[in-house]
């Protein structure tokens, strides 16, 4: 049972009236429930296995992977594609996955922070963020290292400077950027 449809189950079982839009079938407050011909079946190869869900033609690609998919890594935070917390890997390019919809990316290839570690071993970012104490929270970190792993990638972490520059989409309001900074220098230097 997904954390919505809990809400909803919960909220009824006290007798407190339900939102009238539809939420118990996973569509947001405010818009009108989806009609016939609103949905589509969106295929993807995610963290190397091929995937698909019938999903509104609304649904964010974020929300794909969180509630259709069951892969609750990747983070919803401001929604608004501000923070940096969604962020994954779509064919090698880092994307908010918030900002996007998922039917916009049928036949991708997606990476999240969960299809990083192969064969029981983490991915070097990961370990190094743990070596470096590069998260507090934690809220942020999968976006901070899918975001890390695409700023290697790309050749933009050949200083620090550069790392800031091209990691400053993405937030960590606990401020563990000198942490996170130099995790994606260590890593960088060992690839």
């Amino acid at each position: 049972m997904g954390r919505r449809r809990f809400l909803v189950v919960s909220t009824a079982a006290v007798g407190l009236p339900l939102p009238a839009s539809g939420s118990a079938s996973g569509s947001s407050p405010g818009l009108a429930p989806a009609g016939a011909g609103t949905t589509s079946t969106v295929g993807l190869t995610v963290n190397g296995e091929r995937r698909s869900a019938e999903v509104d033609n609304r649904t964010s690609l974020l929300d794909l992977l969180r509630e259709h998919l069951g892969l609750p890594g990747t983070k919803k935070g401001c929604d608004q594609g501000a923070c940096g917390a969604c962020t994954v890997l779509v064919n090698d390019r880092r994307v908010n996955s918030c900002l996007t919809f998922a039917v916009m990316h049928d036949g991708a290839r997606v990476t999240t922070i969960e299809g990083l570690a192969h064969g029981g071993r983490l991915h070097p970012l990961q370990q190094a963020f743990i070596d470096h104490d590069g998260l507090q929270c934690g809220y942020c970190t999968p976006g901070q290292i899918v975001s890390g792993v695409a700023c290697i990638a790309e050749g933009h972490a050949r200083s620090r400077e550069e790392i800031r520059e091209w990691m400053s989409g993405n937030l960590c309001r606990c401020g563990a950027y000198t942490n996170i900074v130099t995790a994606i220098e260590q890593t960088a230097k060992g690839v």
